[in-house]
């Protein structure tokens, strides 16, 4: 699993910082999907590096292929999105994983293969948001997650061209996702819009040693 946070600039220091939010997020998000499944689900956080927008599309691998994402939209003002990807094997596996029959589909996705992403979209989202409202000390509110099919190179392409306006870099970081033997991939990107991206950049600016 992939995140990627923008940041604004790819300072070492502001890194380390996403890398302990980070951190804390995926430990709650961690124990709320092992509540929800019934099972031990290890979420790990592996690496955390900047990468230039326009190196984005390229460093996730999104060309030309049709991709499963989930997309949580903040609510204006402080708007934004959060999306997770996935290729179709691994949403196929991990909605198999998920769903108690063992119930799939070999075409279509069934209705208990779509909540079981969904509701992945939602604990993960939940996760990053609440670490988000921390940081920025103001409450952010998630819409309910929407599954999309599509070239996810297609739907990125705007929401990183807007992103250009503040920011030139996002934070990428990679997570292991382990429930016992089983292990899936998956990238998940947050974009905020200019007035929460004005927000972190506060906080960071407060959060950071002053130069000498």
């Amino acid at each position: 699993m992939e995140t990627a946070f923008s940041v604004g600039s790819h300072r070492p220091d502001r890194v380390a910082i996403f890398r302990q939010l980070l951190t804390s997020a995926t430990r709650e998000a961690s124990v709320a999907m092992s509540r929800w499944v019934g099972d031990v689900i290890d979420l790990t956080l592996e690496e955390v590096r900047a990468v230039p927008l326009e190196e984005v599309c390229t460093t996730l691998d999104l060309s030309e292929k049709v991709s499963i994402l989930v997309v949580l939209t903040l609510r204006a003002p402080l708007g934004g999105q959060i999306i997770l990807h996935f290729d179709e094997p691994n949403a196929r596996a991990l909605a198999k994983a998920l769903i108690a029959t063992g119930e799939h589909s070999s075409g279509g996705w069934s209705e208990l293969e779509q909540s079981a992403l969904l509701e992945t979209g939602n604990i993960l989202g939940c996760a990053y948001v609440n670490a988000l409202s921390r940081m920025i000390d103001h409450e952010l509110i998630p819409s309910a997650p929407v599954l999309v099919c599509d070239f996810a190179e297609c739907v990125l392409e705007q929401a990183l061209a807007e992103q250009l306006q503040y920011s030139d870099v996002v934070v990428v970081s990679r997570t292991r996702f382990t429930q016992g033997e089983r292990n899936l991939n998956w990238w998940v990107l947050f974009l905020p819009g200019s007035q929460l991206q004005e927000l972190m950049d506060q906080s960071l600016r407060v959060a950071l040693p002053r130069p000498r």
